[in-house]
């Protein structure tokens, strides 16, 4: 059984495009490059560019498959929502307690997650942390650099 796939419209608008451009545009032109791989006979164990088709093809229905499995649990994130509490697609914005320094996140489900865009995963350290906090809450998590303290400052 899957675990929903948490997405925001953007998300999943934009696996749905990469998905479409896999199935429509990748899937056609690999198949084209092992037709004429073939085509051009011999030994196919000798013939790189079939083998190096067959490779991309293998990644190309891998990337299909997960994509598929991603956008068939995925569970939309309603971001007009009024938050009292963290939850997924909440914009928070915290005051991290050791430096002071005000960052703001957005929780979205690891598919989309993307932290150099302050896009964090509901799953990751900081976002499991985070889930069901209010403002004013102060919030620890563990990271590979030792250990954080957060106090939350807003939640849109």
């Amino acid at each position: 059984m899957n675990t929903p796939q948490y997405l925001t419209q953007e998300g999943m608008d934009a696996l749905e495009k990469k998905l479409r451009q896999l199935i429509e545009l990748r899937r056609p032109q690999i198949a084209e490059r092992l037709r004429l791989s073939l085509e051009e006979g011999g030994d196919l164990t000798e013939n790189s560019e079939y083998e190096d088709a067959k490779n991309e093809q293998a990644f190309v229905e891998g990337e299909i498959v997960r994509l598929e499995t991603i956008l068939s649990s995925a569970l939309l994130i309603e971001e007009s929502v009024k938050r009292d509490r963290v939850t997924p697609g909440a914009l928070v914005t915290l005051v991290d307690q050791a430096s002071k320094e005000t960052e703001t996140f957005h929780l979205v489900g690891s598919a989309e997650a993307n932290p150099r865009e302050g896009k964090i995963s509901t799953e990751s350290p900081l976002g499991k942390a985070l889930m069901g906090a209010k403002v004013g809450d102060k919030v620890k998590y563990k990271a590979p650099d030792g250990e954080f303290v957060f106090k939350i400052k807003a939640i849109q």
